[in-house]
């Protein structure tokens, strides 16, 4: 009946711990007589013998000794080894004491007797691990690849323990800078010495890979890792950021290759989700350019919060073909909508936000492409950044929606192109929508709750967005090169997409507090060379700069050697978020809004050098050749 209920496993542990119960009584009396147990003492162990067993198995079952497997025989297994085997000596102690067998049993063997039992036990379970993990996983194997890991703390110590039971992996050693650490032991593998020390122990141990086991590691680091792998030839590998082991979206275990983002060394970015449960949860959200870098990963951090539905707006049919694909596979049991259209049309976007009232809008719809705006479509960069974001903005006041975001950029600043020229415009679009809703507000109104707030967000680039050096340089290299950049000096401030989307997420919650309009400035960390960018790209394609030659073209139309993310005469406030600031950027009047739709209401077609004309006047920060010299 036991084994029926239980199963053979158990019962065969059950059985052993059975008779271990009988034989520690018996060692403990061996032992304190000196292996010459006297007839009477010999009596009294067999008559105390079914009691003993029988009260330390019920005592076994009842604290769940057998609910796990010997083979995954962990220190909690050995707490509850410990607290049966002492309440069940407690107990048969107990039990004998009013049948007067205890005065009779010597104390030395009272003593014995349970840590005798503790020791059968516990080093049978070890030993049974042991012996288990080395003939599924252990050196045996001759396929597993024996690896080093770098770093010796909690998320190092998680990926050992994991590894061990891989029949791929063999853990030959640790490196951390910490000389605390150095010589000692974790879960058995030794800290052999410090990362710089890795080319030696690499040809020391013949090993093939190398594992950054630091999720919060500096770029520094990673990117000397990655540098010095790259001489030796051997494999960098990294394991789940920070921010996706707290989330408990991956595992230690999931070890992967180093990614451009790592080499970033960002903190993650920490959301008050409460929050931004209270803005998103249940309510309908108006994406744009939904099929974009940033416009899709937005969806995706949305999905998180529940809204009631998303609204997928593009102008790109495969784009949004393309979305509509991930989404309706990732996310069936979601609301969404996946719609065509562009946001200089008035009617559609009326006929949109009829149908779904959206709550939110996240407007991430814009012609990005410097040198692609600057010649020969410099009119359309205009409309589209522009109109369109005036389009969208007097609809969505009219549909009373609460939060506007505008999703803008560092090329706003002191423009030296179109379409930072033109990004810049939308910003003031905005501003002057903003003061316009407050002068307009009803004197009985105490506060704008149910008044449209603007939001603008400003960014440099991300890794990877359509249309970057990216994409662009990984296809160089896949042809052999070279890589083209326009000049050696030139930098860039970077972050990775899903920190941009979040940090938009929660620049839109917090905007409104300094009454709308506000202009986030997303904390960008330090620029970077763009040379440097490819060379680490040249490295994580286990390559060198022997192999990919890196060609200098010159500046392009519109491009910037430095890009800002700041004005001359822009300061910032800090916000309770560390990531983020407030730019107190040079503000615009309804007359001056005014005039610019009254303008941007008759353009019908107009040359490159026309708009830059008439940009010069509307955004006087905006710096072409014709003025840079005058």
């Amino acid at each position: 009946m036991f084994r029926r209920k239980y199963g053979i496993r158990t019962f065969i542990a059950f059985t052993h711990d059975f008779i271990a119960i009988a034989v520690a009584w018996w060692l403990a009396y061996l032992f304190r007589f000196n292996f010459e147990i006297p007839a009477p003492s010999l009596q009294l162990l067999l008559e105390i013998l079914p009691w003993t067993v029988l009260v330390q198995g019920s005592f076994f079952l009842w604290l769940g000794l057998y609910r796990g497997l010997w083979r995954y025989a962990s220190l909690p297994d050995l707490k509850r080894i410990f607290i049966a085997v002492m309440s069940g000596t407690v107990t048969v102690l107990l039990i004998l004491w009013p049948l007067g067998l205890l005065v009779n049993i010597p104390v030395a063997v009272i003593l014995l007797a349970p840590l005798l039992l503790l020791l059968i036990m516990g080093g049978s379970r070890l030993t049974y691990r042991a012996w288990k993990e080395r003939r599924l996983y252990g050196l045996e194997s001759n396929e597993a690849k024996l690896v080093l890991i770098l770093g010796a703390g909690s998320t190092a110590v998680s990926l050992v323990k994991d590894l061990a039971r891989s029949r791929d992996w063999h853990v030959v050693g640790m490196l951390d800078d910490d000389p605390r650490k150095l010589g000692t032991r974790l879960q058995g593998i030794r800290v052999l010495g410090t990362i710089n020390e890795l080319p030696q122990w690499v040809q020391k141990l013949n090993v093939g890979h190398v594992i950054i086991a630091i999720p919060s590691v500096s770029r520094r680091i990673h990117r000397q890792a990655l540098e010095m792998c790259s001489e030796i030839g051997v494999k960098a590998m990294t394991v789940p950021s920070y921010a996706d082991l707290i989330s408990g979206k991956t595992t230690v275990s999931q070890i992967r290759e180093i990614e451009l983002d790592d080499l970033l060394g960002r903190a993650p970015v920490v959301l008050d989700n409460d929050g931004l449960h209270g803005l998103l949860t249940g309510k309908a959200i108006l994406v744009t350019g939904a099929g974009g870098s940033i416009g899709s990963e937005l969806c995706r951090q949305l999905a998180a919060f529940e809204p009631n539905r998303i609204v997928f707006l593009e102008l790109n049919e495969f784009a949004l073909y393309s979305i509509q694909e991930e989404f309706l596979s990732r996310f069936p049991d979601m609301a969404m909508s996946f719609v065509i259209g562009d946001i200089k049309d008035h009617a559609r976007m009326t006929q949109l936000f009829t149908q779904f009232r959206p709550s939110v809008v996240f407007h991430a719809a814009a012609y990005k492409h410097v040198p692609l705006m600057e010649q020969e479509n410099a009119c359309q960069a205009l409309l589209n950044n522009v109109l369109g974001t005036y389009v969208l903005a007097q609809v969505a006041i009219s549909f009373g929606v609460k939060k506007f975001v505008l999703i803008s950029t560092d090329k706003a600043v002191n423009p030296v192109s179109v379409m930072g020229a033109s990004k810049r415009l939308a910003e003031m679009v905005c501003q002057a929508l903003q003061q316009s809703i407050t002068k307009n507000a009803k004197p009985d109104q105490n506060n704008l709750s149910n008044q449209t707030c603007f939001v603008m967000v400003r960014f440099g680039n991300v890794l990877g967005s359509t249309g970057s050096v990216i994409p662009k340089f990984r296809e160089q290299i896949a042809r052999g090169g070279p890589i083209t950049i326009t000049h050696p000096e030139m930098t860039r401030y970077f972050m990775s997409i899903p920190e941009a989307a979040q940090l938009v997420l929660q620049a839109g919650l917090m905007g409104g507090t300094k009454g709308g309009g506000e202009i986030f400035v997303l904390d960008m960390g330090d620029p970077v060379k763009i040379v440097d960018l490819a060379n680490d790209l040249i490295h994580l394609s286990g390559l060198g700069e022997d192999d990919i030659r890196i060609v200098f073209s010159g500046l392009r139309p519109g491009e910037k050697l430095h890009e800002e993310l700041l004005a001359a005469s822009e300061n910032t406030f800090p916000t309770p978020h560390q990531k983020l600031r407030i730019a107190q950027a040079r503000q615009v009047d309804e007359q001056w809004l005014s005039e610019l739709t009254a303008w941007l209401s008759k353009i019908t077609v107009l040359s490159d050098q026309e708009v830059r004309d008439q940009l010069v006047k509307w955004v006087p920060e905006y710096i072409t050749k014709e003025t840079e010299h005058n």
